[in-house]
C-alpha cells in the first residue's frame, strides 16, 4: 500500500512543510492580555449553533469582569487568574447576520445564527472541491452568503492546545472560494442548504494519511491498556521533548541491535568526525535510481551522509531540518546528536534539533536507512537542507556519500507514537481541542484508509472516537455519520480476504450500535485505480440523506438496503434486508453478483436473485455452509440496488 499511501500523502505534504515541524511543543495556555478577545475560532463571517445556549469563551485580564452581546443578547463572566473567561449566551433561533463583541476588546462583525457541521478525517475528507467532479458547476454556482466554512491548519502538537495559534478563516460560500473546501462537507452542505433553508457553517478538519488514532484524546486513548504506554511517551514528548526523543532514539537502537550484527560496529558512521573519505558519493534521488549497478535491485541497510555549511547568522536561525520523503525506514543524527526517524515512506520528514546541535562550518547529517521496496533512500524531488526562520533553505553541500550494509527486507520499525501520520492523540490535540466546546449540529467522518487490515481494533476506535467527540463538543446525543470505505485496488478473481472489507464491516458494525450514528456506502462511487474517487457529490448528497432523517427528524429511511439476517429455506439460502426503498433491483443482469456461501473459511460465489426485500441464493444451502458474505473484496464489482439508487452494503453474516 506504500504507494498509495504516497498520492494520499501528497495532499498534505506542502502544509506541513510550509508549518515547520509538525512536532513543536504544544503552546501554553492562552497568554494573559489586557484587552479582551475571543478564542481563535470564533472570527469575521462565522456561524454558531442555534437553538441551544451558545458558549463563548476568550482571554482577558486576570480576574476581570467581562460582558459579551451578540445582538441583542448579552451575558457576563468573570476571567480567571490566567485571564481565561467563559461566558454563554441564550439559545437563538437562526438569523444574522450580527455583531458579537466583548465589551472593551475585540468585536466581530457578519456572524451568523444556524447549523455549524465538523468534518474530519484523512484525504478523501480533505480532498478539495476543485478537485472534484463536477466541480466546474460549484465553481460556477452564485454566492451564497448564508453558507460558510473554515479549515482548521494541519496541526500536531503533544499535548492539548488552548487555543487555535491564529485566527480562524471564515469564509462565505462563492466561486472565489469554494474551490478549496472539503468537497465531502461541502457538498452535504449545500444539500442541506437546500433543504433546511437555515444558514450553515461547516469546519473542516482533516489530515491526509491519518490514522483514527490520531484524532481521539489522550483521555480517551488512555482507556485502552495497549495505548497507554504509547500515550505516556507522547505526553512526556510534550513536557520534554528532549528526554522522549532519547528514549525513542534508545527504542529504536535496541531494535537494530537485535536485527543487524554490524549495527554495534557501525555506529561510528553516525559521529561527525567519522572519515567517510573512501565512501562513495551517489546523487540525491533514491538508490535503485542512481546508477549504480549493486544497488539497483538492493533493499537493505545504507548509510548516508551529508553536509550543510553555515554561517553564524544562519546557525542563529536554524529552525527545520527539511529531508523530504525517504524510503523506508531512518534514524538522523546531525553531528553525532540524534535529532528523530521516521517509518512511513511517503511521510515527509522534517526535525527540530536541540539548541547547540547546529555549528559555524560544516555540519554532518548522517542516516541509517532501512529500505528499498519503494526505490530506497532519498525519493522524490524534494528541498533538502536546514530551512531558517526566515523561511529560507540552506542546501546540502555537494553529494551524499553513502555505505551499503546488509540485504534485509520485510521488517518493520515501529514509529514514534508522536510520529504523524502514526502518532496517538496529536491531531486531536492540535486540531479538535483547541474549539472545544462550540456548538455542533453533526458531525461527519471520512477515514479509514490508513487503518486498512486492523479491523479487530478499528470497531472499538470507531466508538471512541465517537463517545470522545461528543463529550470534547458537550453535546452527549450529537449526530455522527460515517463514509464507509469505498471501493479500491486489485478486483478479486476468486473469494478471499480482504483487509479493507473487514474495516468497512468494522464500520457498519460501530454504526449500527450508535442510535445517533448513520452509515454511507460507497461502494458504487470508487475507483479501483485511484485511492482518491473524485465524486464527491454522491457521497455528501448521501451523508446530507442520513443527516435529514437522523440530526433532522424528518421521515424517511436511515440508510439504504443493509442485511437482516440470513436464513435457511429448502435447498437456499435467503437473505433478509432492511431499510429498502422500492425493492431491490439489479443492474445489467437478471442476478446480483458478489454474494459468496461460506463453510468456514472456504467460501465460492454463489447466483443470487433479487426478490422484493430479500436476495435469494438458489442451492446454496450446502452441507457445512455457516455464512454468507457480499462485496467482499477490496474492489468489488456490484449491481445490487434499492429503488432510490441506494447500493446494498456489503456485509459477513453467519447462518441462522
Amino acid at each position: 500500500m506504500s504507494a498509495n499511501k504516497a498520492m494520499e500523502g501528497m495532499m498534505a505534504t506542502w502544509r506541513v512543510l510550509m508549518a515547520g515541524s509538525a512536532m513543536a511543543l504544544a503552546a501554553p495556555a492562552m497568554a494573559q492580555e489586557a484587552t479582551p478577545r475571543f478564542a481563535h475560532i470564533f472570527a469575521d463571517h462565522a456561524v454558531l449553533q442555534r437553538d441551544r445556549p451558545i458558549a463563548v469563551w476568550g482571554q482577558g485580564a486576570p480576574n476581570a469582569a467581562v460582558t459579551v452581546r451578540l445582538g441583542q443578547q448579552s451575558a457576563t463572566a468573570t476571567a480567571d487568574a490566567q485571564g481565561r473567561w467563559r461566558a454563554t449566551l441564550p439559545a437563538q433561533a437562526a438569523g444574522g447576520p450580527y455583531t458579537l463583541a466583548v465589551e472593551g476588546g475585540q468585536t466581530l462583525s457578519d456572524i451568523m445564527v444556524g447549523d455549524v457541521f465538523l468534518c474530519g478525517g484523512q484525504s478523501n475528507m480533505e480532498f478539495m472541491v476543485k478537485q472534484s467532479t463536477n466541480a466546474w458547476g460549484a465553481l460556477q454556482t452564485p454566492a451564497d452568503p448564508d453558507l460558510r466554512y473554515a479549515t482548521i491548519p494541519d496541526t500536531s502538537r503533544a499535548r492539548p492546545l488552548a487555543d487555535l495559534e491564529a485566527p480562524a478563516k471564515w469564509q462565505r460560500v462563492g466561486p472565489e472560494t469554494v474551490g478549496d473546501a472539503s468537497a465531502v462537507c461541502y457538498y452535504m452542505a449545500r444539500s442541506l442548504r437546500q433543504s433546511e433553508k437555515v444558514p450553515i457553517g461547516f469546519i473542516n478538519s482533516e489530515w491526509g494519511g491519518t490514522r483514527i488514532e490520531s484524532w481521539i484524546s489522550p483521555t480517551s486513548l488512555a482507556t485502552l491498556s495497549r495505548l497507554k504506554d504509547g500515550i505516556a511517551a507522547v505526553d512526556l514528548y510534550g513536557r520534554d521533548p528532549a528526554k522522549a526523543l532519547a528514549q525513542d532514539g534508545a527504542r529504536r537502537e535496541a531494535w537494530w541491535k537485535a536485527h543487524d550484527p554490524a549495527a554495534a560496529r557501525q555506529a561510528a558512521f553516525r559521529r561527525a568526525d567519522f572519515d567517510d573519505g573512501k565512501w562513495a558519493t551517489i546523487p540525491t534521488s533514491a538508490w535503485k535510481e542512481a546508477g549504480v549497478p549493486a544497488l539497483a535491485a538492493f533493499e537493505g541497510v545504507m548509510w548516508l551522509r551529508g553536509t550543510i555549511d553555515l554561517t553564524a547568522e544562519q546557525v542563529a536561525a536554524a529552525k527545520t531540518l527539511q529531508l523530504g520523503p525517504i524510503d523506508q525506514y531512518e534514524e538522523t543524527w546531525v553531528n553525532g546528536r540524534y535529532v528523530g526517524g521516521g517509518s512511513v515512506n511517503w511521510a515527509w520528514r522534517h526535525y527540530d534539533a536541540p539548541a547547540g546541535t547546529w555549528k559555524v562550518g560544516r555540519n554532518v547529517v548522517a542516516m541509517r536507512v532501512l529500505g528499498g521496496a519503494n526505490g530506497g533512500g532519498l525519493t522524490g524531488a524534494a528541498p533538502r537542507g536546514l530551512e531558517l526562520a526566515d523561511g529560507t533553505l540552506v542546501p546540502f553541500a555537494g553529494p551524499w556519500r553513502y555505505q551499503q550494509g546488509r540485504a534485509l527486507s520485510g521488517e518493520k520499525i515501529a514509529p514514534a507514537p508522536w510520529d504523524v501520520p502514526n502518532s496517538l492523540a496529536t491531531l486531536h490535540n492540535g486540531m479538535i481541542a483547541p474549539f472545544a466546546g462550540y456548538g455542533l449540529k453533526l458531525a461527519a467522518w471520512y477515514q479509514g484508509e490508513s487503518n486498512a487490515g486492523e479491523a479487530s481494533t478499528y470497531r472499538e476506535l470507531m466508538t471512541l472516537l465517537m463517545a470522545d467527540w461528543r463529550r470534547t463538543f458537550a453535546a452527549p446525543e450529537l449526530p455522527f455519520f460515517v463514509v464507509q470505505l469505498t471501493s479500491y485496488g486489485k478486483p478479486s478473481t476468486a473469494p478471499l480476504q480482504s483487509g479493507w472489507a473487514e474495516l468497512r464491516e468494522a464500520q457498519a458494525q460501530a454504526v449500527a450500535q450508535d442510535a445517533h450514528a448513520g452509515l454511507a456506502v460507497t461502494l458504487d462511487v470508487g475507483d479501483r485505480f485511484d485511492i482518491h474517487p473524485t465524486q464527491k457529490t454522491v457521497v455528501g448528497e448521501r451523508l446530507a440523506r442520513l443527516a435529514r432523517v437522523i440530526a433532522y427528524g424528518q421521515p424517511g429511511l436511515r440508510s439504504g438496503p443493509e442485511v437482516a439476517g440470513v436464513s435457511r429455506s429448502g435447498s437456499d439460502l435467503v437473505v433478509r434486508y432492511r431499510n429498502v426503498t422500492g425493492g431491490l433491483h439489479t443492474y445489467s443482469a437478471g442476478q446480483a453478483i458478489g454474494f459468496e456461501a461460506c463453510a468456514a473459511d472456504a467460501c465460492r460465489y454463489v447466483p443470487a436473485e433479487a426478490r422484493g426485500d430479500t436476495v435469494v441464493l438458489p442451492g446454496a444451502n450446502a452441507a457445512g455452509v455457516t455464512k454468507v458474505r457480499y462485496a467482499w473484496s477490496d474492489a468489488p464489482f456490484t449491481n445490487l440496488f434499492d429503488g432510490a439508487d441506494l447500493p446494498a452494503a456489503p456485509f459477513e453474516r453467519a447462518v441462522e
